[in-house]
């Protein structure tokens, strides 16, 4: 009995962490569908000032993906002497610069990439165009990378810092796997299908952090995760560009 009430609460952790995936995995299918579609096409106000795919991308689903992340985030750390230590305030600190970077990465982009296209299809006409698609091709995917680099970054590292204290069995295994491989299918849409730039380089560098924490700490949940949906995304870009 006093094993079975030990071992309840890294299980239901973990079944708030697959829970937490799963939204992820939900905005990742949700994003697809606003901007792939035309659902979302007309204008929020008569004002004209952005489209509901702006909106939505700028406001709604980012902000549902971010409160995931920091219930993820909070979730990982127990009691135990790195708590309280230096380690776990730096990487909160982290993560909070992670988190302002990839919502201003927003707002620069939604603004502008609605700009371009409505104003400035014809490319950096005008000193304004030329303003405008800096923003929206490449000023904004900087800090948009720097931002998630380091968000996903510091969640791989407080799983390092806080060691999943149970043995992980084939259910909590199938269910990382499965919500790694809806995140690689949006990855490898990304990479597979759009022309290929810092996206690239973010994904080898988290994918290879993930698979230096699964060597150094074995099967832990985030690195698994990790592992299997940027490898994935990485792997069916190679293929699919090789076989094209």
């Amino acid at each position: 009995m006093a094993t079975l009430a030990a071992r309840r609460p890294a299980i239901a952790t973990l079944g708030r962490i697959h829970a937490l995936l799963g939204v992820q995995s939900l905005v990742v299918l949700l994003v697809s569908i606003n901007r792939l579609s035309s659902l979302t096409e007309g204008y929020v106000l008569p004002n004209q000032f952005l489209r509901w795919v702006d909106l939505l991308n700028m406001l709604v689903l980012p902000l549902i993906s971010a409160v995931a992340f920091y219930l993820l985030k909070n979730e990982l750390p127990y009691d135990s002497p790195a708590r309280d230590g230096l380690w776990h305030r730096a990487l909160n600190i982290t993560f909070i610069v992670g988190l302002y970077l990839l919502a201003a990465s927003y707002g620069d982009h939604e603004v502008t990439n609605y700009m371009h296209a409505r104003f400035c299809p014809d490319g950096a006409q005008s000193d304004l165009c030329r303003i405008i698609i800096y923003n929206d091709d490449e000023f904004s995917h900087l800090i948009f990378f720097t931002g998630f680099t380091i968000m996903n970054a510091t969640i791989l590292l407080l799983q390092a810092l806080f060691p999943h204290r149970e043995p992980l069995h084939g259910g909590d295994i199938a269910l990382l796997a499965l919500n790694g491989l809806l995140i690689g299918l949006g990855i490898f849409a990304n990479l597979a299908f759009e022309e290929i730039g810092l996206d690239l380089y973010v994904v080898a560098i988290l994918a290879l952090l993930a698979l230096a924490l699964l060597w150094r700490h074995g099967r832990q949940p985030m690195p698994l995760y990790y592992a299997v949906a940027y490898c994935f995304g990485l792997v069916g870009t190679a293929a699919y560009k090789l076989l094209s």
